[in-house]
C-alpha cells in the first residue's frame, strides 16, 4: 500500500529566471575573449574565464576590486578611459591597446554600457595588424622606390642636356632634397683643379641662407683630414657623424655655421670621371634620419650621373675651345683701309660644337675700293668650317683676279662651286664702296638684307625685293647689282641670318630690331657701335654662330 509520503516527490523546477542566468554563465565560460564588468564606480564586478585566465587569477580574488588593481597600468587606464566614454555617451567605444597580457601583440578593446555599469571585452587583432602594417610597409616601400625613380629620371633630364657644369650642378641640390637629404652641397673642380661649391639647398626654408654662407667659406678652412677633402683628393665615400667632422674643423665661420644648422650624419659622394674626382655631393641628414641600402644606391647613381656631367661638358668645352680657335683662324683680322674703318665680330653658338659657317671679310678691289663680304655656309659643324674656309678663299680669289663688280663675283663663286664644291649651299653679300665712300655697289645672294646708318639716325635696309637665290643651287642664275649713294659718315652693315633670326622671332622682325638698334646707337665709334650691337640683339646664349662686318669710309679733307 502506497502512502502518500512514499511517493517520490517531484524534483523541483528551474525558475525562467534561472534559466537564463544559468545560459549566460554558460555563455560567458565558453566565451573566447577575456571580458569583464565593472560598476560605476570603476569595480570589478564580473570576469568570465578567459578573462581569468589572462590575469591568472580566479575569480573571487579580483571581484569588488578596482581594475587599477587588477589590470596592468596601461591596459587598466585604457579600460576605464573607454567604460567611462562609454557610459558617458550611452553607445559602444572600440579602440586599439597592446595585448593587455604583456605581449607583443595586439588587441582590440570594446566596451559598452550595461543597466549598473559598463563591459569590456579584448578581441586579439594581431594578425590584423601585422597585415595592415605589412601591407602599409609596402606601399612606403612602392613609394620610396618610385620617388627614387622619378629622382634619377629627373637628374637625368637636368643633366643630359647640360652646357655649362656650373649652372646644371648648380640646381643638383634642389633635386636630392628632400628624397635623399635634409641639406645638400654640390662641389665641382674645374679644368684649372680649383673646387667650388656650386650650389646649395636645404628642406628646412629657415636653414637655407646659413646652408648657402656655409658653403661659401667652407672649403677654405675643411682641413685635408675632413670627408670632403678626402673624397677630392682620392675620390672615397664616406659616412661620418657631424660631430666628428666639427672635431676636425678650426675654430671659426664654417664650423660655427654647421653646428647651428645641425644635421646628424653627412655624407660625401665623389664625382668621379676616369678614375679622378671631379666633385663631390655632400648630403646631409638631420637627427633621426637614415639611408636604407635602396637610398644609398640611388645616391651613388646621382653622383655618378653628375660625375659623368662634369666630365662631358669639360671634353665639349674642350672641343668647342679648339674648333672656335680652328674657326677664327679662319676669319683673318681685316686690313688697314685708307680714310676707312672696318669692324669685325664673330659669336659663336652656345652649342657643344660652337662651330659653323658664317664668315666675314674686307679686302682692297684691284682698283682700291674697299670690299667687304658676309657669308654663310649650310651646317653647324666643322665640315660647315672647312667649306666656309674654302668658299672665303675662292671668293677673294675670284675677286681679285677679275676686278669685276659684287654680283659677277657671286656668279663666279657659284660656277666654282658647281664645280668643286657640290652639294654645298651657302648665303653671301658683297659690298663695294666707290668714288670715296659716297657710292655702295652692293649684291646679294639669299643673304640677310644689308643696313646702312646716315649719321643723322636714318637707317636704310638694302632689301631688292625678294633677293637672288642663294649660291649653290643653280650656277646659270642671274644676279644683280644695286647701288645706292653714301653720305659722308655713313656705315654699312653686313651680318649673318644668327643676329636677325631666333626660334621665337622671324628674319623680318629680326631686322626690324636691328634697324632700330643701330639707329639709336648711331654717332658711336664703329667699334663701340659693334659690340653694342650683339649686346643688344644676342640672348646670352645664342642659339646660332653669328659674324659681322661694319665698314664706314670717312669723307677726305
Amino acid at each position: 500500500m502506497v502512502t502518500p509520503g512514499s511517493l517520490p516527490q517531484p524534483r523541483p523546477q528551474p525558475r525562467p529566471f534561472d534559466r537564463v542566468a544559468g545560459v549566460a554563465d554558460g555563455v560567458l565560460a565558453a566565451m573566447p575573449a577575456p571580458l569583464g564588468c565593472l560598476d560605476p564606480a570603476g569595480r570589478v564586478v564580473l570576469v568570465n574565464t578567459k578573462l581569468e585566465l589572462l590575469l591568472d587569477r580566479p575569480a573571487p580574488d579580483v571581484l569588488g576590486r578596482p581594475v587599477t588593481d587588477v589590470l596592468a597600468a596601461g591596459t587598466a587606464a585604457a579600460v576605464t578611459s573607454a567604460c567611462h566614454a562609454a557610459l558617458t555617451s550611452g553607445a559602444p567605444v572600440s579602440l586599439e591597446v597592446l595585448e593587455p597580457g604583456g605581449g607583443a601583440g595586439w588587441s582590440a578593446l570594446h566596451a559598452w554600457p550595461t543597466a549598473d555599469g559598463a563591459a569590456f571585452v579584448f578581441v586579439d587583432v594581431t594578425a590584423r595588424r601585422l597585415a595592415q602594417d605589412e601591407a602599409e610597409s609596402a606601399r612606403r616601400a612602392a613609394e620610396r622606390a618610385g620617388a627614387r625613380t622619378a629622382l634619377l629620371a629627373a637628374v637625368a633630364g637636368e643633366l643630359s642636356s647640360a652646357l655649362d657644369s656650373t649652372s646644371a650642378l648648380g640646381s643638383l641640390a634642389r633635386l636630392v632634397v628632400p628624397a635623399l637629404a635634409d641639406g645638400c652641397v654640390v662641389t665641382v673642380v674645374d679644368r684649372e683643379g680649383r673646387a667650388r661649391d656650386v650650389g646649395s639647398w636645404h628642406a628646412d626654408p629657415a636653414r637655407r641662407p646659413l646652408l648657402d654662407h656655409y658653403a661659401q667659406v667652407r672649403l677654405d678652412t675643411l682641413p685635408p683630414a675632413s670627408p670632403v677633402a678626402r673624397a677630392l683628393r682620392s675620390g672615397s665615400e664616406a659616412q661620418e657623424p657631424v660631430a666628428a667632422v666639427l672635431a676636425l674643423m678650426p675654430p671659426g665661420p664654417a664650423r660655427d655655421l654647421l653646428e647651428v644648422l645641425g644635421p646628424a650624419t653627412a655624407l660625401v659622394l665623389p664625382l668621379t670621371a676616369d678614375g679622378r674626382a671631379v666633385g663631390v655631393l655632400t648630403l646631409y641628414l638631420d637627427p633621426g634620419r637614415t639611408l636604407d641600402d635602396d637610398d644609398l644606391r640611388t645616391a651613388r647613381e646621382v653622383a655618378a650621373q653628375a660625375g659623368r656631367t662634369v666630365d662631358r661638358v669639360h671634353r665639349q668645352s674642350q672641343q668647342a675651345k679648339l674648333a672656335e680657335e680652328l674657326q677664327r683662324s679662319l676669319l683673318t683680322d681685316p686690313p688697314t683701309i685708307a680714310g676707312a674703318q672696318v669692324a669685325t665680330r664673330y659669336v659663336p653658338a652656345a652649342e657643344a660644337a660652337r662651330v659653323g659657317g658664317d664668315w666675314y671679310d674686307a679686302f682692297l678691289h684691284p682698283e682700291g675700293d674697299p670690299v667687304v663680304v658676309i657669308g654663310d655656309v649650310a651646317g653647324h659643324d666643322t665640315a660647315a668650317a672647312a667649306e666656309m674656309g674654302q668658299l672665303r678663299g675662292l671668293l677673294r680669289g675670284i675677286a681679285h683676279y677679275s676686278g669685276a663688280g659684287p654680283a659677277e663675283v657671286l656668279r663666279g663663286l657659284d660656277a666654282a662651286m658647281d664645280a668643286m664644291h657640290t652639294g654645298t649651299l651657302a648665303t653671301a653679300a658683297i659690298a663695294r664702296l666707290e668714288h670715296g665712300g659716297t657710292l655702295l655697289r652692293w649684291a646679294s645672294a639669299g643673304h640677310p638684307p644689308p643696313l646702312v646708318a646716315d649719321p643723322d639716325g636714318t637707317v636704310t635696309v638694302l632689301a631688292d625685293g625678294l633677293g637672288d637665290l642663294l649660291l649653290g643651287v643653280d650656277a646659270t642664275a642671274v644676279r644683280r647689282e644695286s647701288t645706292v649713294p653714301l653720305r659722308p659718315g655713313a656705315v654699312v652693315l653686313l651680318y649673318t641670318d644668327g643676329l636677325v633670326e631666333r626660334r621665337d622671332c622671324d628674319v623680318d622682325t629680326g631686322v626690324a630690331r636691328l634697324r632700330r638698334h643701330l639707329a639709336a646707337l648711331t654717332g658711336l665709334p664703329l667699334e663701340e657701335l659693334a659690340d653694342a650691337l650683339l649686346a643688344r640683339m644676342l640672348p646670352a646664349t645664342p642659339q646660332d654662330d653669328v659674324a659681322l662686318v661694319a665698314i664706314c669710309v670717312h669723307p677726305a679733307d
